[in-house]
């Protein structure tokens, strides 16, 4: 189940994200204007996300394993489904925290990499220009990686992020391979969509967190933990 989760919001993430992503993709520095050489472009581009993604899960992954080693790891997930809630009910009051501006300004030395590799026509270029996308603060991306932190393990948190990673691929390997194909007024209607996915999937959370053992849902995190600690 949390695995489907984490397709959906790379699926859903990746129309919210065009705004910010869609304008590096289309600056992607390609050696020609070929479908193949566009192909291989966002492929490579989008692999280096991808795995940018799956470090930063197994990060999270073990700093939720420690987590549930303190016995906290039920309440993590109950706290992280409330704010998830509240950031889309009552938007005003994370307004103040501008947590999204402090993480940009950290990554400024980021961006500047960006504008280095954007001007160069390599294969090479292409993986790490999406190795450093990956690190770019994104609203969904934070969302994702509380769901890397509640999977409990390095592995399980590493590939909830490499799914997201995957279930934004379709959107925006389209974006350099086909240009400006989605339209305003469709990433309009996605983008209202989002907020209600948010609280949906907080939802979840809390009750993952209530561990009412409810199957796929709320199942028991303890047995299922201490059924993965048995395989190894």
């Amino acid at each position: 189940m949390y695995l489907l989760q984490a397709f959906l919001i790379g699926i859903l993430g990746s129309f919210h994200c065009i705004g910010m992503c869609g304008p590096i993709a289309l600056a992607l520095p390609l050696k020609n204007q070929t479908l193949l050489t566009r192909i291989i472009s966002s492929l490579l581009y989008n692999g280096g996300r991808s795995i940018t993604y799956g470090i930063m899960g197994l990060l999270f992954g073990l700093l939720g394993r420690g987590l549930y080693l303190g016995g906290l790891q039920r309440w993590t997930s109950i706290v992280l489904g409330i704010i998830m809630v509240l950031s889309v009910i009552f938007p005003i009051l994370f307004r103040k925290v501008k947590l999204e501006s402090r993480v940009d300004a950290a990554l400024f030395s980021v961006k500047k990499l960006f504008s280095r590799f954007l001007s160069v026509r390599t294969y090479k270029s292409l993986f790490i220009i999406g190795l450093l996308n990956g690190l770019l603060p994104c609203g969904l991306v934070y969302i994702a990686l509380a769901g890397a932190i509640v999977a409990g393990t390095a592995f399980d948190g590493a590939l909830f992020m490499i799914l997201f990673g995957l279930g934004t691929i379709p959107v925006m390997f389209a974006i350099p391979v086909a240009g400006s194909m989605i339209s305003l007024k469709f990433r309009n209607r996605i983008g209202k969509i989002i907020p209600y996915f948010i609280i949906l999937i907080g939802l979840i959370f809390i009750l993952r967190g209530l561990n009412l053992g409810i199957p796929y849902l709320s199942p028991h995190i303890d047995k299922g933990m201490k059924a993965k600690c048995c395989q190894h």
